[in-house]
């Protein structure tokens, strides 16, 4: 457990409560806006599940625990007041009650628009856990893991053919073939969106050592 930051914050000041801000990890997108008390905090930090208290239900309570939605909890640290705290987690599934990926997504839609592969991820999440037998997506996972990685590998020599043209509206639709059925891949092995970007960021991380 973190003890020295639990120890530097101003619990006094709101009465026990500190506000949380969630931050996907991956993206950047703040998720939500919740409340800690000590208790929560620490349940946090020993868990790696990000969980709040509930003002309205007077008791602690982890995202998730009932939906399935938690957020994983990667990094947390506080603002120069030691009365605030900033989360960075992974999502897993929607944040938002409303099923949405941010609890501020309708505040403002065009300042996530970069991080439509993590809504993508989530769309695909849901339909292969879901009983639409008229879904694309179900259908090809269903054919199982082979199938979707041949989609993969045709849909990659389509967008090299398309990267030696000049249309690049072709070159982009390709690529949003690929990139989906990539996404499909990942989740039908297990993998997510998530796992790629760490392992990317881990790559990144070691050219800069």
């Amino acid at each position: 457990m973190n003890e020295p930051l639990v120890a530097r914050l101003d619990w006094q000041k709101q009465s026990g409560l500190l506000p949380a801000i969630v931050q996907d990890a991956d993206s950047g997108m703040v998720l939500m806006l919740g409340y800690m008390n000590r208790e929560a905090l620490e349940a946090t930090l020993r868990d790696g599940l990000v969980t709040f208290f509930s003002r309205s239900r007077g008791k602690q309570w982890r995202k998730g625990e009932t939906s399935g939605h938690v957020l994983e909890l990667t990094w947390i640290g506080t603002d120069c007041d030691a009365d605030t705290l900033l989360i960075q987690a992974r999502p897993r599934g929607p944040t938002c009650h409303l099923g949405t990926r941010s609890c501020f997504d309708d505040a403002a839609p065009q300042a996530w628009s970069a991080s439509f592969l993590e809504e993508l991820d989530s769309i695909i999440e849901k339909r292969l856990a879901g009983d639409d037998a008229s879904s694309y997506t179900r259908q090809l996972a269903a054919a199982g893991p082979t199938r979707v990685a041949q989609k993969v590998g045709e849909e990659g020599v389509e967008v090299a053919l398309a990267a030696v043209g000049d249309d690049r509206d072709a070159l982009l639709g390709e690529a949003a073939d690929l990139a989906f059925h990539l996404l499909v891949l990942l989740r039908v092995k297990g993998l997510s969106l998530a796992d790629l970007s760490t392992t990317l960021a881990e790559r990144h991380a070691r050219k800069l050592r």
